[in-house]
């Protein structure tokens, strides 16, 4: 290992000098890449973090992954009142989210290093971690091995590893063996990410099944804010579909069923999410195109004279979750392979989605046999399952029912997590 570090520092070094020209461009003319850059760099600093006490840290890569660990997070300042608490991610929009719900509950929160060995250095010089928790299968060897040197366990927490992945990852094995013996705790959601972990070389000692940590999420509004949250949209008791992380030509899709479901439900209101910022003014062309009445978030349109608001703000899809009839999850129809449909069923909503969700295949398969979840192969399926939920009242009572089944039946990752840290 001690010679593969080399190697590979010397070719991450390497490829760093041949992008650099790129590197500049993308830190001019892309505020997203600038933000904690040169943290990511090595300068780390402020972290106002006590000295004497051990730290725990954790690393969560942007939205999903935080929004994932908060209730870990939590659990673990109850269970370790003396310890400080760090957690780090790598993109802004995580950043942001992290410190907007986590900042009362860790000591510091800052970016993850990149994965150079001076980054890496300066990072464990400054943190001075005694563990290292990271959510889902995020794999830097630079990382893992010096943190092995120092003698800091390394934990992979709520991994997963979807088939379509696991492709790529099994004709590297031969890369990902020795660097996953580095680690102290391999915990993957499901059995079939255990297995498929195993066979790209993970040490079956320390590989175990924890569940999705997304299952001990519980809903964070009180009815009477979710009413507030209701009356702020004004939608006045419509029916309001979410249409949630919608990729490049899913929005079309979508906008499509919504105009069919509007000749019989002629009070129904949709909100948009596009996945990415940078997709808000194409998604707007589409509304501006589309003949409904549309409005923006971020300017505080309501639903009272508008038939579509697009969600052009960080950090509140989740709660709009709580307000909505049904919800669309998106990636599901552009190959992306789909995003968490358990931030939307943690509030008792069923979803629909397209058929390509092999990044959460495990979880689908667990929703789909149930009436919490349905998959479609094109618009018109996609319509009819959200008409059914919109006309049959029985049908979507269970489907509710459904949703707080699953949730039920499957928490316990947190516990499990924290066992593993005392232990």
């Amino acid at each position: 290992m001690f010679f593969f570090n080399i190697i590979y520092n010397v070719l991450l070094i390497f490829a760093g000098i041949i992008l650099l020209p790129f590197i500049i461009l993308a830190l001019a003319i892309v505020p997203k890449f600038r933000a904690g850059f040169w943290t990511k760099m090595g300068f780390y600093k402020n972290l106002n973090i006590d000295k004497e006490k051990e730290t725990l840290f954790f690393h969560a890569v942007s939205v999903g992954e935080v929004n994932a660990i908060e209730a870990l997070l939590k659990k673990t300042r109850e269970t370790f009142p003396d310890k400080n608490i760090v957690l780090s991610t790598t993109t802004k929009t995580g950043n942001e989210i992290a410190l907007k719900k986590l900042s009362s509950t860790v000591d510091a929160i800052t970016y993850f290093p990149f994965d150079f060995f001076f980054s890496v250095l300066s990072f464990l010089n400054a943190v001075k971690p005694s563990k290292i928790i990271i959510a889902e299968t995020e794999i830097w060897p630079g990382f893992v091995y010096l943190a092995k040197r120092r003698n800091i366990p390394v934990y992979i927490v709520n991994g997963r590893l979807s088939p379509h992945s696991y492709e790529g990852y099994k004709k590297l094995k031969f890369i990902f063996k020795p660097v996953l013996a580095q680690y102290k705790g391999i915990f993957m959601q499901t059995q079939g990410d255990m297995e498929r972990i195993l066979n790209v070389g993970a040490n079956p000692e320390i590989t175990k099944v924890m569940g999705n940590l997304k299952f001990d999420i519980a809903p964070s509004m009180t009815s009477k804010q979710i009413t507030e949250l209701a009356m702020t949209l004004k939608l006045n008791g419509n029916k309001m579909i979410v249409a949630a992380s919608t990729h490049k030509g899913e929005d079309e899709v979508i906008l499509d069923s919504f105009k069919n479901l509007k000749k019989e439900y002629p009070s129904l209101k949709l909100l948009l999410a596009p996945r990415h910022p940078e997709r808000y003014e194409a998604v707007e062309e589409l509304l501006k195109k589309s003949g409904f009445s549309y409005g923006r978030r971020s300017l505080n349109d309501t639903f009272e004279n508008k038939d579509i608001i697009m969600l052009d703000t960080m950090g509140e899809l989740m709660k709009m979750f709580s307000v909505c009839h049904l919800a669309f999850i998106g990636g599901s129809f552009s190959n992306t392979g789909g995003h968490n449909p358990l931030e939307a069923n943690i509030w008792g909503k069923p979803v629909v989605s397209g058929s390509c969700v092999f990044n959460f295949k495990d979880i689908y398969d667990y929703l789909t046999k149930t009436d919490a979840a349905k998959l479609c192969s094109d618009t018109v399926e996609l319509t009819d399952a959200m008409k059914k939920l919109l006309s049959d009242t029985k049908y979507y009572h269970k489907a509710c029912d459904d949703t707080q089944k699953i949730f039920k039946e499957n928490k316990g990752a947190v516990n499990f997590v924290i066992n593993e840290l005392k232990e």
